[in-house]
C-alpha cells in the first residue's frame, strides 16, 4: 500500500512558490504633477526632486516644498487552467484530466482569480532650498510597492496540486476497501479555503544637491536610502473530497482510516496471538504423544494454528503499514500557515544633468542599480520554505531617465521622455532575473497649456514594455504586463505662493498568456538501479499549464505647490 505516494497531493502547500516582491514595478508617481502628465523628466519645477533633480534649481531663490497624496486602486487578474496528459489516457480517469472542473472551473477548465489591492493615502514630498547656484533637496515617498494585495480565493499555483486528490483517491479506493473489508465509493469532486495577503513597501528618502555651471547648464550628485518591508500571509485550510456523495474534510477522513486500520491491525494481532498459544499448546501434546495417529493429529492441528497466527501477523503488518502511511498522508493535507516579514535596506547613487537654451529645455537621470538582499522574519511557515533568518537578493534596477520639454508658445508646452530600466542587472531570488528577454522601457509624452495665469491644464501618456520573454519570470504571486497609462489634471493658484495640484490617471494592461509544461511532485518511490541500488526518487505528474496575467491600476491625488 503506498497511500503517501499519492495523497500527495498534499504537497499542496506548495506555497512554496517565492514570496518575493516583484522586481520590475518600480512607482514613478512621485507628485501629483506626474500624475496628470508623465513627461517630467524634461520639466523644472519642484517635483523635480525626483525627476529632474538637476532642473531645481533653476528655481527662484528660497525654500519650495510639494506635498502629494494619493488614492490607489488595482487589481491583479488570472485566469488558469490545467490539463493531466496521463488521466486523458485512462477511461475511469478521464474526468480528472481537467481537475479545476471539479471546484467551481469553467466549461473549458479553467478558474478565474482576483487579487485586489488598495491605498488609501500614499504620500511623498519634495523639497528644496535654492541659495545663488546651489539648491539643497530632500525628497521622500514610496518608490517601489506601497499596497496590499488580497486574494481572498487563494490562487491556481496553491489549488493545482489539490485538485489532483479526487483521482489518487480512487486510484486507492479498491486497497481501501481491501484493508478494510467495506466498500468504498468513488470521489467525485474537491474544495479548499485558501487566502493570500502580500504588502510590499519601499520608502526611499533622497538627499542631493545640484549646481548650476552656467545659465544654461546644470548638475547634480545626490542618494536615496531605500528601506524594504515586506509583509505575507497565507494559508490553506479544510482541504476537502467529496467521498461516497458526502464532503470530507480529508484530515478527518484520514485519520479516521488509519484508526480503523489500527484497530483491526489490533484485532488481527490479538488472533494471531490466541493462534499462536494454541499452536504451542497443540505442539506440546504432539511431542508428548506416543501413539502415531494421535500424535499427526496434534502436529497436523499445531501447523494449522500456527500457519493461522503467521497469517494473521502477517495481516497485521500489512494492515498497520497501511495505517502509518494515512497517518503520514493526512499530515499532508492538514491546515497549513504562512506569516513572514521581510526587511533589507539599500542606498542608490543618483546623477543628473539639466540643460536649457531658448525654448529647450533637455534633462537626464541616471539612478544606479543598488545591491542588497532582504532577511526573512519567519513568524510561522508550515512550508518550511522561508527559514527565519535567512537573506535573499532583492535589488534595485538602475534607471536611465532623459527628458524633454519644448515652449511652443509662452503658455503651451510639449514634452517627451524616455525611461530604461537594467532589471537584468538587478538580482533577485533564484536569479529569477535571467528569464527576462530584455530591459524594460518607457516612452512618455505630455503637453500643459496656462488657461489663465492661475489655472494649468495638463495630460500625458506612457506606453511601458516588459520585455517577459516566454513569461518564465512570471508567477501567479508576481507578475506584471505590459501597459498604457493616461492621465489628466490641473494646478490652480489658490494663494500668491500656492498651488493647488489635482490629477487623475489609469493604466490599461494587456493580456500575458503564459503556456507552459509542468510536474506536480505527487509522493516518493523506489527505484533499483542496475547495480542494484535502490534509490528514493520523486514521483510527480506532468500536467500543461495556461495562465492568463493582466491587472488594472486607477489614481486620484492631490496636492499642494508651496513657496516661501
Amino acid at each position: 500500500m503506498k497511500y503517501q505516494k499519492t495523497l500527495i497531493a498534499a504537497a499542496l502547500l506548495a506555497m512554496t512558490t517565492p514570496l518575493q516582491a516583484g522586481g520590475l514595478l518600480t512607482n514613478t508617481n512621485q507628485s501629483i504633477a506626474f500624475n496628470r502628465n508623465f513627461a517630467r523628466v524634461g520639466a523644472i519645477g519642484i517635483d523635480g526632486v525626483y525627476f529632474n533633480p538637476a532642473g531645481v534649481v533653476f528655481l527662484d531663490q528660497g525654500f519650495h516644498l510639494s506635498l502629494n497624496f494619493q488614492n490607489v486602486y488595482q487589481t491583479r487578474e488570472i485566469t488558469s487552467s490545467f490539463t493531466v496528459p496521463a488521466f486523458q489516457q485512462i477511461p475511469s480517469l478521464q474526468p480528472f484530466s481537467q481537475p479545476f472542473l471539479l471546484n467551481g472551473g469553467q466549461a473549458d477548465g479553467s478558474k478565474f482569480y482576483k487579487g485586489k489591492a488598495s491605498v488609501p493615502i500614499l504620500p511623498s514630498f519634495q523639497v528644496a532650498y535654492n541659495k545663488d547656484r546651489w539648491s539643497f533637496q530632500a525628497g521622500f515617498g514610496l518608490t517601489g510597492g506601497g499596497g496590499k494585495a488580497t486574494f481572498n480565493d487563494g490562487l491556481p499555483s496553491f489549488e493545482r496540486q489539490v485538485s489532483l486528490l479526487p483521482a489518487l483517491i480512487n486510484q486507492q479506493l479498491p486497497a481501501f476497501a481491501q484493508l478494510l473489508g467495506q466498500q468504498e465509493t468513488p470521489a467525485t469532486s474537491y474544495s479548499m479555503q485558501s487566502y493570500m495577503s502580500g504588502q510590499q513597501y519601499d520608502f526611499g528618502l533622497q538627499l542631493g544637491v545640484a549646481y548650476k555651471v552656467n545659465e544654461h547648464l546644470s548638475v547634480y550628485g545626490g542618494a536615496r536610502f531605500n528601506y524594504i518591508y515586506n509583509k505575507y500571509e497565507g494559508n490553506i485550510t479544510d482541504i476537502s473530497a467529496n467521498v461516497g456523495g458526502n464532503n470530507q474534510n480529508l484530515y478527518g477522513y484520514f485519520d479516521a482510516k488509519a484508526k480503523a486500520l489500527g484497530e483491526k491491525a489490533n484485532v488481527l494481532q490479538a488472533q494471531a496471538a490466541a493462534a499462536q498459544t494454541q499452536a504451542a499448546a497443540y505442539q506440546a501434546q504432539a511431542n508428548a504423544a506416543t501413539d502415531p495417529t494421535v500424535k499427526a493429529q496434534l502436529q497436523g492441528a499445531a501447523d494449522q494454528y500456527a500457519a493461522g497466527a503467521k497469517r494473521a501477523s502477517e495481516g497485521a503488518k500489512l494492515v498497520r503499514a497501511g495505517a502509518d502511511k494515512l497517518n503520514s498522508s493526512k499530515e499532508l493535507v492538514k491546515d497549513r500557515y504562512v506569516d513572514v516579514r521581510q526587511r533589507g535596506w539599500g542606498i542608490t547613487p543618483v546623477l543628473g544633468i539639466d540643460y536649457r537654451s531658448g525654448k529647450w529645455n533637455l534633462a537626464a537621470r541616471y539612478e544606479f542599480t543598488t545591491k542588497f538582499n532582504i532577511e526573512n522574519d519567519t513568524k510561522r511557515d508550515d512550508t518550511h520554505h522561508y527559514e527565519n533568518g535567512v537573506n535573499t537578493p532583492n535589488d534595485l534596477p538602475g534607471i536611465l531617465a532623459l527628458g524633454a520639454q519644448y515652449e511652443v508658445l509662452k503658455n503651451l508646452r510639449v514634452m517627451a521622455g524616455y525611461n530604461y530600466y537594467f532589471d537584468k542587472d538587478a538580482r533577485m531570488d533564484n536569479n529569477k532575473q535571467r528569464f527576462l528577454k530584455k530591459n524594460t522601457q518607457e516612452f512618455l509624452a505630455g503637453v500643459e497649456w496656462d488657461v489663465t495665469p492661475a489655472v494649468t491644464v495638463s495630460a500625458g501618456g506612457q506606453r511601458t514594455l516588459y520585455g517577459l520573454g516566454d513569461g518564465k519570470y512570471l508567477t501567479d504571486l508576481s507578475f506584471v504586463t505590459s501597459s498604457y497609462s493616461f492621465g489628466f489634471g490641473a494646478k490652480v493658484k489658490v494663494a500668491r505662493n500656492i498651488h493647488l495640484n489635482v490629477a487623475y490617471f489609469f493604466t490599461d494592461y494587456s493580456n500575458f498568456k503564459k503556456e507552459y509544461n509542468d510536474a506536480i511532485t505527487v509522493g516518493s518511490q523506489q527505484v533499483t538501479q542496475p547495480d542494484g541500488t535502490v534509490l528514493t526518487q520523486p514521483k510527480t505528474i506532468a500536467t500543461k499549464n495556461t495562465d492568463i496575467f493582466t491587472r488594472t491600476n486607477k489614481v486620484l491625488g492631490v496636492g499642494l505647490d508651496i513657496d516661501f
